[in-house]
């Protein structure tokens, strides 16, 4: 009869807890060191300092570097003249990127490397925007490395990040490593003790104690990421406030990057904190991630952290499954107790007996506590359901069944992601595939959930999303659409989408007043600018050659005010409109809500400044008081 002797039950306790204690002590370290929750200064329209979008978008991101970090290096690039957004027709989609400047200079290394990727494939010094995306699934890895590296770098370099597990964090959980080293080569040496070896095997036992001790050390000295310092939560804080401001203006989300041209590096700041929802859409360098996907729940665009369960087999299961296993495991661990009782003692030889006490041991114990605690976490799961209101980010098929030659898998459960405005950052869901097809990303949905299994039991429908209604506009009157949602969440986003700005360029200037300010005779472009939530943007170009010579903008209400913000900084110029200003190859005016701006381009940039300001008064005083 096998008895589970208690030497080897000691020995496999003594292991098994050293491992608990540096998992538990390295679990410590992690929690010890995370980036700190920044708190937001109040809402600003100043920019909180000197540092470049990426480093900003490193520190607003709980010190995570993301896609923001390459898109808003790429628009900066644009709003320092380096480079040059065009949008040929409403699709921004369709924006072209023109390189203004081959060789740059004072450009950091995370800054040449995505000139560079422009400049590389620019063809006559220009490359349409979607031909930025990787193809090459390698490529795009290595170019997002060096590029997150280079960003981190920068920003230990300002003070404003330091690696989450300093020198001494390494050297003591290094330390700590040969807790569980020990005590599993005290365990190796108990055992075989007990059969009488243990002076033949020392050399074996410390060999195995020098792996073990190193293969921990090591696995505590990888790279777990950046963690905040003070300066940088200063900083953060500042920034912080910046993206409170700008998401406060509800048109700024819908901004297309060609739009720089008139917001300056608002646009790139914004797109590094996270609140340009249409720039982030068109920009891809190769960087996309389902796991950060924006919303809008609460009334503003946020993007919100998605994390996917897969390896868990608890995840997405229904509870008779569950009781099931438990039950069966249970069983399974009587048996082999009841088995270990009847067995003679003769087939279990003092050699080989503690092997086979191990394993019966590891057959009965495993089953045991799998059993009771699968058992215990169902009831409790089942007993204690809750409701979530939110709205749905992603869906995805998570596991399919079946399928083969003639036919394909069928899915059976899908990733359910959903932000319920809590935090910004959530676990997806697993949704039977059922329910489903009823549903779709953008809708407002209450759902009842276990949290333990993260399963949707029940789903409703609140309140159909804007991606469902613009589908539907696509074959209605655009008119009626919008007064259908007028009641709903996205009016506003919706209206702002389908309704053309107030007052376009075309409306305060004629072609002939344009050309007398060059001296040459000037085409437009035709209202093909036009649209960028309450701005309209008109592009001028010589009749003869095609080039652009100037780019006039008009804006309204919020997006006005912090256009004057920026530019109110610069020479003033008296006696147009009730305010206006001045600076290199520019000028700007504003009356009532709405401003002007004039941006020269090309040989437009040699005409004599005052012609730029007759044209701007004129404009101007076309506007309503």
């Amino acid at each position: 009869m096998i008895h589970f002797e208690p030497e080897l039950l000691v020995a496999v306790a003594i292991g098994a807890s050293g491992l608990l204690v540096y998992i538990a002590l390295f679990g410590l370290a992690l929690f010890l060191t995370r980036p700190a929750d920044v708190q937001p200064a109040p809402p600003t329209q100043d920019f909180g300092g000197p540092e470049p979008p990426a480093v900003v978008s490193l520190l607003t991101n709980r010190w995570e570097l993301t896609e923001d970090a390459a898109e808003s290096t790429l628009i900066d690039l644009a709003a320092r003249r380096i480079l040059e957004f065009r949008q040929p027709a409403n699709d921004p989609i369709q924006t072209t990127i023109h390189v203004r400047e081959p060789n740059p200079s004072g450009l950091t290394s995370y800054e040449r490397a995505v000139f560079d990727r422009v400049s590389g494939l620019a063809v006559n010094g220009m490359v349409p925007l979607t031909a930025l995306t990787f193809r090459n699934h390698d490529e795009a890895k290595g170019f997002a490395k060096r590029l997150n590296a280079a960003v981190v770098s920068d920003a230990r370099q300002r003070g404003l990040s330091q690696r989450r597990f300093s020198p001494a964090v390494v050297s003591a959980l290094s330390a700590a490593a040969g807790i569980p080293a020990i005590a599993i080569g005290g365990a190796i040496a108990m055992e075989v003790a007990r059969r009488g070896k243990l002076g033949d095997n020392w050399v074996s036992i410390g060999i195995a104690v020098v792996v073990v001790w190193s293969v921990f050390g090591g696995f505590a000295g990888r790279d777990r990421g950046e963690r905040d310092t003070a300066q940088g939560r200063a900083v953060a804080s500042r920034w912080l406030g910046l993206r409170a401001y700008l998401r406060g203006d509800e048109s700024f989300a819908d901004l297309p990057p060609s739009a720089v041209a008139v917001w300056d590096r608002y646009l790139s700041y914004g797109d590094a904190v996270g609140v340009t929802r249409v720039c982030s859409a068109v920009i891809d360098i190769g960087m996309g991630n389902r796991k950060r996907v924006w919303s809008s729940f609460g009334g503003t665009w946020h993007r919100v952290k998605v994390r996917y369960p897969r390896f868990w087999p608890r995840y997405g299961q229904k509870a008779v499954r569950l009781f099931v296993k438990a039950f069966l495991a249970l069983a399974f661990s009587v048996l082999v107790y009841q088995g270990s009782q009847v067995l003679p003692e003769d087939l279990t030889p003092d050699s080989v007996a503690g092997y086979v006490g191990l394993v019966a041991s590891i057959l009965f114990l495993s089953p045991l506590l799998y059993g009771s605690y699968t058992l215990i976490a169902a009831i409790v799961d089942v007993a204690t359901p809750m409701k979530i209101t939110g709205e749905v980010l992603w869906i995805e098929v998570w596991r399919q069944r079946g399928g083969g030659e003639n036919s394909p898998p069928v899915p059976w459960l899908h990733h359910f992601a959903v932000d319920d405005g809590h935090d910004d950052r959530t676990v997806a869901w697993a949704c039977p595939s059922e329910q489903v097809h009823r549903v779709s990303t953008g809708d407002i949905v209450t759902m009842t959930v276990r949290r333990w299994t993260r399963r949707v039991v029940e789903l409703h429908i609140n309140e159909h999303g804007r991606e469902r209604a613009l589908r539907v506009a696509s074959s209605e009157d655009t008119g009626a659409i919008v007064s259908s949602a007028s009641t709903g969440l996205g009016a506003v986003a919706l209206a702002t989408a389908l309704h053309a700005p107030e007052i376009a360029p075309t409306q305060l200037m004629t072609l002939d007043e344009v050309g007398r300010v060059f001296g040459v005779q000037v085409t437009a472009q035709g209202q093909a600018m036009a649209a960028a939530g309450p701005m309209s943007m008109e592009s001028y170009q010589s009749a003869n050659g095609g080039k652009r010579l100037l780019l006039a903008s008009v804006a309204s209400g919020p997006a006005a005010n912090l256009v004057m913000r920026l530019r109110g900084r610069a020479q003033p110029l008296p006696g147009i409109g009730e305010e206006a200003y001045t600076g290199e190859h520019w000028a700007i005016a504003r009356r009532g809500k709405h401003v002007v701006m004039l941006q020269l381009h090309g040989d437009g940039k040699r005409v004599d400044p005052r012609n730029v300001y007759w044209l701007l008064s004129t404009a101007v005083s076309r506007l309503p008081a």
